[in-house]
């Protein structure tokens, strides 16, 4: 498995590090997990981040084994399974859960779990989550990532899609809204050792993503890689084809040492072919190869599958 770290051999990039490239399972959704592994392995992606949910292999630790050492693709991360819709996933202890994520990190050899902040009514978890994430870093090789997210926004309810947009650019931010998460979405209100950016989630809050990524600091260890316009709903739209400065963001972390991952999580449902699926799939790695490692991606082979 490469690792973090490891030295950029292309020309005129010398003192530079190799920042790792992952593809998120959730970037091929409705397809699985094993879909997930092709994609990467076929396109070039540099490892997996595993979304933990309903489908029963991203559950296991057995049937990703099998996917890594078939597509010699390795896991670099586990996304917790804390979506509203995988509340159920792993039981309904929100704290046994975070602590499974990370024994299956260890299991797999990844590097990094991404977790959201507790939910408002997760009371008993929201409490002790900060100290259960320094106990489980405390205790293990893995690093606990919180992710920023965003505001359940009232303007939802006039529209989610381009109309949003323009009332956010005229607003100057998303307006009325409330959040979900305790005692924020912005995880730096509360302070943690390692941090996800994710640029998807900063357009929604209307969220300034430099100043965020400044805030997290050297804490800033992980990099959910897309775009987003402003909606009311989460876009997470090949990076470049939003709004955010994906381009700035990549810079900084670049400029700054960046020793951490990014990984690609799009939305592409809307793909109508394995062929279109791809081509997303291969941008977002293109953009982040040239941005991140002064890079070209190779162009991608042939994808068949279904």
């Amino acid at each position: 498995m490469r690792k973090i770290g490891q030295a950029d051999e292309a020309e005129g990039a010398s003192d530079r590090r190799q920042i790792l490239v992952g593809l998120s399972t959730a970037s091929v959704y409705p397809q699985n997990t094993e879909a997930a592994f092709r994609y990467a392995a076929e396109l070039g992606y540099d490892g997996i981040e595993l979304m933990v949910w309903a489908e029963p292999a991203s559950q296991s630790i057995a049937a990703v084994q099998s996917y890594v050492r078939k597509y010699d693709v390795p896991v670099i991360a586990i996304h917790a399974p804390c979506l509203l819709i995988s509340q159920r996933v792993w039981g309904s202890d929100p704290v046994a859960k975070l602590e499974r994520s990370v024994r299956t990190a260890e299991a797999l050899g990844a590097r990094t779990v991404v977790v959201h902040p507790p939910f408002r009514w997760q009371r008993r978890y929201a409490e002790n989550f900060a100290a259960q994430v320094a106990e489980l870093e405390e205790h293990s090789p893995v690093i606990v990532a919180v992710e920023n997210m965003f505001p359940m926004r009232a303007d939802t309810l006039f529209g989610r899609g381009a109309r949003s947009v323009k009332r956010l650019e005229r607003r100057g931010g998303p307006g009325i809204g409330v959040t979900a998460f305790s005692p924020s979405y912005d995880p730096t209100d509360t302070g943690f050792e390692h941090y996800t950016l994710d640029l998807s989630h900063t357009a929604t809050a209307g969220a300034d993503p430099l100043a965020l990524a400044a805030r997290m600091g050297k804490g800033l260890a992980h990099l959910h890689l897309a775009d987003g316009r402003g909606a009311a709903h989460d876009e997470h739209l090949v990076p470049g084809e939003g709004t955010q400065p994906c381009v700035e963001v990549c810079d900084t972390l670049v400029r700054n040492g960046f020793a951490g991952q990014a990984v690609a999580e799009i939305n592409t449902q809307n793909a109508r072919t394995t062929q279109d699926r791809a081509a997303m799939l291969h941008r977002t790695l293109a953009f982040a190869r040239l941005h991140l490692n002064g890079q070209t991606a190779p162009a991608p082979t042939s994808v068949n599958h279904a």
